[in-house]
């Protein structure tokens, strides 16, 4: 669904709309400046701080445990952080969350994203399902969630020790793995339909609903999603490869040090290594602007003393502004087949045959959808259904007052929410007032910014604040640490000569040295 019309400063605002134009207009002007080396890094920090600056910095005085301030509230992470405090649910002028739900379904064809693969759609749910952890528990509160609140990679290294202690070999800083067709791949879970002993710690969702033939194809990962998608499975064996590639390197670098020493150090070059492609790769994917975001070795220094510098507290707004399942077309692209979405639910055996090299070069010549309502497969239908009941149950206050804490107008007709007709008219056949719409709704029916934006304003803001914050909070980035002490310096220039997922694909894929495309944007940019 292309965007109607662009926006305008009274639906933006006039500081938020001069600043979009600025980033995205000029571009001479941006590659000129970027070619200053000491000028880029300090306009890399003060663009970085000031999106960081758009709402109040952490630590927030609520968290989903009350709607009051506690020293439990303020210090038990296994609640989830909040923006705004709990507002009256105000059921009786809002509709049924099945019937706010059905505004994301998708019709006969899929809108399409003008910039993003599927690849980025992998990337995007494999990323943020590390650290955007709900409940696990039966049954689920979702006041609750089962994060660490870092990026730590526990995709590929398990939520805790016991998890991890699972996953390696002891020997050489590896992490357990087998060769299948010449790709190096984690060891299965199961044998006869049951988890192996040395597995005990790990888990799988919805496991209890899959045959015995179905648990012998599964990978054994770090997290209980690592099997859910095969976009999700494809990443974690990309990463696992990567770690073990880099501890083989460390030991013939450093051959005195031992297992624990050259698995550690490994990890710490993987943690950090993911950090940077998702600053340079994956945020600069998501913002139209000219100007390229890089995680340079002054940054940590410069953003230390920030304000927002605190402890990570994944919040429950910034999981419910994840929700990017009109990204996923209804048919996937898989070694060569079509496949509906829903084959590719547990489809781990899907990767050996075709291998990882063409798989990513399949999701990276697929068109992603558009992020917005009404594009949504009905598979994914029950997830927007229960995202909006959660936000009910937790009291979260509506869409407009979002718009208002992240500094933009409270909007005052629907058709400032959007210019399409059909948003707008389906807005406001369910909702009597425009104040009355729900975050999770108002958030995917805002229209983009301009033709080139793949995300909305409020969105954009949102995921800027906590993404940046959460990324760049991280502690193996503190200026004392940062450094080849704790990386060593074979594992500093890891981290210097990879820009892109692509680099770590080529060195990963000794089974398939052919060239390929991987890319989370259609239009390559520099």
């Amino acid at each position: 669904m292309a965007p109607s019309r662009a926006r305008s400063i009274a639906t933006d605002g006039l500081a938020n709309r001069l600043r979009f134009l600025a980033l995205t207009s000029g571009r001479p002007l941006w590659d000129l400046l970027q070619t200053s080396r000491p000028l880029r890094s300090r306009i890399n920090a003060s663009l970085i701080d000031h999106a960081i600056r758009e709402m109040p910095p952490r630590p927030e005085p609520l968290s989903t445990m009350a709607g009051y301030t506690s020293w439990a509230s303020l210090t038990d992470r296994t609640y989830s952080g909040r923006h705004l405090p709990p507002v009256p649910s105000g059921g009786g002028n809002r509709p049924t969350p099945e019937a706010a739900g059905g505004l994301f379904t998708r019709g006969e064809s899929m809108i399409p994203c003008p910039r993003s693969t599927v690849l980025f759609a992998y990337f995007a749910q494999w990323f943020t399902d590390g650290f955007l952890r709900g409940d696990t528990n039966i049954p689920r509160d979702p006041r609750k969630n089962s994060s660490n609140h870092h990026i730590d990679l526990n995709q590929v290294y398990g939520l805790n020790e016991a998890a991890t202690a699972a996953l390696r070999t002891f020997d050489g800083g590896l992490l357990k793995s087998q060769l299948i067709n010449g790709g190096e791949f984690p060891p299965y879970l199961c044998e006869n339909g049951a988890i192996k002993p040395e597995f005990a710690p790990l888990s799988v969702i919805r496991f209890d609903r899959l045959s015995d033939a179905q648990r012998d194809t599964l990978f054994a990962t770090g997290s209980d999603r690592g099997n859910g998608q095969i976009g999700f499975t494809m990443l974690t064996v990309l990463f696992l490869r990567e770690h073990n590639r880099v501890a083989r390197l460390l030991a013939l670098e450093h051959p005195r040090w031992d297992d624990e020493r050259l698995f550690q150090t490994a990890r710490n070059i993987l943690i950090v290594l993911l950090i940077k492609l998702v600053v340079e790769e994956y945020i600069n994917h998501i913002t139209p602007y000219h100007f390229r975001f890089t995680l340079d070795l002054g940054l940590p220094a410069r953003l230390d003393r920030a304000p927002w510098h605190r402890q990570n507290w994944a919040s429950v707004e910034f999981n419910l502004v994840y929700r990017w399942h009109s990204l996923i077309p209804s048919h996937l692209s898989v070694g060569g087949r079509d496949l509906p979405m829903a084959e590719t639910f547990f489809g781990s055996a899907l990767i050996p045959g075709p291998g990882l090299g063409r798989l990513f070069e399949d999701a990276s010549r697929q068109r992603a959808g558009r992020i917005g309502l009404f594009n949504t497969d009905p598979v994914l239908r029950e997830i927007d259904v229960a995202s909006i009941a959660d936000s009910r149950a937790l009291g979260l206050a509506p869409y407009n007052s979002y718009r208002e804490h992240c500094r933009f107008p409270r909007v005052r007709a629907f058709e400032q929410i959007s210019g399409d007709r059909r948003v707008s008219g389906a807005l406001r056949e369910l909702y009597p007032d425009v104040d009355d719409v729900d975050l999770y709704v108002g958030l995917f029916a805002e229209e983009p910014g301009s033709p080139a934006a793949i995300l909305p304003p409020l969105l954009t803001k949102i995921i800027a604040i906590d993404a940046f914050s959460q990324a760049l909070t991280n502690p193996l980035l503190a200026p004392r640490i940062f450094n080849a002490a704790t990386f060593s310096p074979a594992g500093l220039r890891v981290i210097a000569t990879t820009r892109r997922l692509s680099d770590v694909l080529h060195r990963n894929t000794p089974e398939d040295p052919s060239p390929r495309l991987v890319s989370m944007s259609r239009r390559t940019r520099p």
